[in-house]
């Protein structure tokens, strides 16, 4: 069974990896993309081309609506789509707040729709080996998660540059930290923020932020998260017994690449695969025959709140 997707918004993350995904995917079928440029929205090449975000979910044949709207959209047009029948992937981070990501949780369990965080990296197959070994007990109980996510940006006339429509590093790029912490700790249930280093940039958004905690009272976590510096991605968990940590390939964003992963004294090679796509086509298999792996909306609500935890620091 083929899906057919639709998309609101015809921004960069949609245009260079989420419609290719779609039409590389082997379930799924680009049926319409509507955004504030119709123009751009028919580069895309969809089977249909939409005036308005609405009339896209006025339309009985789109099944899923993926929404690449700007961080404070998110609320408004996810619900909007699950109350018109549509299942949702939406982009990271979900929410503004765990209030926000609460509201859309129980609008999905009210019209009885999928809806799921886009935090494409929990698809690749690396990450989810380093998931496997930690729950496997190979390095023992974990004691360490170091991780570093940067690069430098200007990014002129740009929603992040603005804390009003949920810019700054830390909602970008350190909830894909956060979502490591929580998918690696089984929830990260018990989470003590122990210091937080910020640096903000002239609109007031955090260019930096610098994060130290303690989970589950025995697990000391560390991250960087900057759009102000250039520095390799990196991610270390170290348990009693041994350690894991990505090796070639981005930490958080490899792509369309082979990558490798450090276990202990051994390493294991990945071939190139598109993260993307894995995830589309998930998506799309759970829609069809309830069968396909999601991200659960109790690690997208978990990662909100200790989002909102740093924030209230």
């Amino acid at each position: 069974m083929t899906v057919n997707w639709g998309f609101l918004g015809a921004g960069w993350i949609a245009n260079r990896a989420t419609a290719p995904a779609v039409r590389a995917a082997n379930n799924a079928q680009l049926f319409g993309v509507a955004s504030r440029d119709r123009a751009r929205s028919a580069k895309f090449e969809p089977q249909n081309v939409y005036d308005s975000y609405q009339q896209l979910l006025d339309d009985p044949q789109i099944e899923v609506v993926y929404i690449s709207l700007a961080n404070h959209q998110h609320l408004e047009w996810v619900t909007r789509s699950l109350e018109a029948g549509k299942h949702v992937l939406c982009e990271k981070p979900l929410g503004l707040n765990a209030i926000e990501v609460q509201k859309m949780i129980e609008c999905a369990q009210r019209c009885n729709q999928l809806l799921v965080e886009a935090v494409w990296t929990r698809w690749h197959p690396r990450f989810k080996r380093i998931a496997e070994v930690v729950a496997s007990g190979e390095i023992g109980e974990l004691s360490n998660i170091e991780s570093q996510f940067t690069f430098k940006s200007e990014m002129t006339e740009n929603y992040r540059l603005d804390p009003a429509l949920g810019g700054g590093a830390l909602l970008d790029i350190g909830c894909y930290q956060i979502n490591a912490w929580v998918a690696l700790t089984n929830g990260a249930k018990d989470l003590k923020i122990n210091t937080v280093e910020r640096k903000l940039g002239p609109t007031k958004i955090d260019l930096t932020t610098d994060v130290k905690a303690t989970i589950n009272n025995q697990i000391e976590a560390h991250f960087i998260s900057s759009f102000d510096f250039d520095a390799p991605q990196k991610l270390k968990i170290d348990g009693r017994s041994g350690s894991i940590a990505t090796e070639s390939g981005e930490s958080f964003s490899t792509w369309r690449e082979p990558s490798s992963l450090r276990v202990n004294d051994r390493i294991e090679q990945f071939y190139s695969v598109d993260a993307f796509v894995e995830m589309i086509q998930q998506v799309s298999e759970q829609v069809a025959n309830n069968s396909g792996w999601v991200m659960p909306l109790t690690d997208s609500l978990r990662v909100a709140q200790i989002l909102d935890q740093i924030i209230a620091s």
